[in-house]
């Protein structure tokens, strides 16, 4: 019964691994004259789930760029059947699957949530959460409270895609591949992997302030939501239990040094995060409790960084 829920819940390859599906939806903003998509504020709005660390990404770029006047948002929640289901009702949508049909009648693949969305064209422009980022980023600078920061530099690009890449196999996905594992081979090696990347980012970090150097680029903003969720949800119900963040050094202090950036914990929702993951992952939490702590008041304590 509960490898039918989890073939169900993740999708595994053959040793019993997770496997990430890939995104749908893949057009970019920019001022290019063939580009149906131009940059402009108030046309564009984020679909989000707060308990969602891809989400998560696009929020926290959002008010570190200034750009909540330019972007809407509209949130979602888990509701029945693992479905998204709005807060609030919008183009006579109640869900994300009924989104997704409005851009593209008949579709019938996953209805996740980030999702880039185009008032004005009632359509999807993209819902994987690493292209929106780079898109806040550079596109809507014009609109943005701080065009100034540039969170994608071409200096540090480079570096900024090495960390980018062993950080998602190893650490972003990586916690869903301890949790969502169906043999223990699986969770051995995502488990080990898992460790020895934190462990790797925390020597890092005992040098640099930021994963590039002194400044917080893409690459923190991709990291930064799955530490966020690390203690209250991925240690216990993934078990990713080898150690905490805050048990690192390093690890934890840049952690809160992330979350004190302006406009950052106003993005973060540990209670909906903890409500969507203890209460909507049967298999992984039948009992569907969802437990006390960790004390939100941690992550405001001096990160010394």
């Amino acid at each position: 019964m509960w490898q039918l829920m989890m073939s169900q819940l993740a999708p595994r390859d053959k040793t019993g691994a997770y496997i990430r599906p890939n995104s749908s939806f893949r057009n970019f903003v920019g001022k290019a004259a063939e580009n149906p998509f131009g940059p402009a504020t108030g046309r564009y709005r984020l679909f989000v789930g707060k308990g969602c660390p891809w989400a998560h990404r696009t929020l926290v770029t959002r008010a570190l760029k200034g750009l909540e006047d330019a972007v809407a948002v509209s949130v979602a929640f888990p509701g029945s059947g693992g479905m998204w289901e709005l807060e609030s009702e919008i183009f006579s949508c109640k869900t994300m699957p009924e989104i997704y049909q409005l851009a593209q009648p008949g579709y019938n693949g996953r209805s996740t949530v980030p999702v880039l969305w185009d008032d004005v064209k009632g359509a999807i422009v993209n819902n994987e959460s690493s292209e929106i980022i780079v898109m806040l980023n550079s596109e809507f600078n014009e609109f943005a409270r701080h065009p100034e920061l540039d969170l994608y530099p071409d200096t540090l690009r480079e570096k900024i895609d090495r960390w980018n890449e062993k950080i998602y196999h190893a650490v972003n996905n990586g916690v869903y591949r301890c949790g969502f594992a169906q043999t223990q081979a699986a969770y051995d090696v995502a488990c080990s992997e898992l460790f020895a990347v934190l462990d790797e980012i925390d020597r890092a970090l005992s040098t640099n302030r930021y994963l590039c150097g002194n400044s917080v680029t893409l690459a923190d903003v991709r990291l930064f939501t799955t530490l966020f969720r690390f203690d209250a949800v991925y240690y216990s119900l993934f078990k990713c239990s080898l150690r905490r963040i805050q048990d690192y050094q390093n690890l934890s202090g840049y952690l809160r040094d992330l979350y004190q950036l302006p406009g950052v914990a106003a993005t973060c929702d540990l209670d909906a995060v903890k409500r969507d993951y203890y209460g909507n992952l049967f298999p992984l939490n039948p009992g569907g409790i969802v437990p006390a702590g960790p004390d939100l008041a941690n992550f405001l304590l001096p990160h010394d960084r």
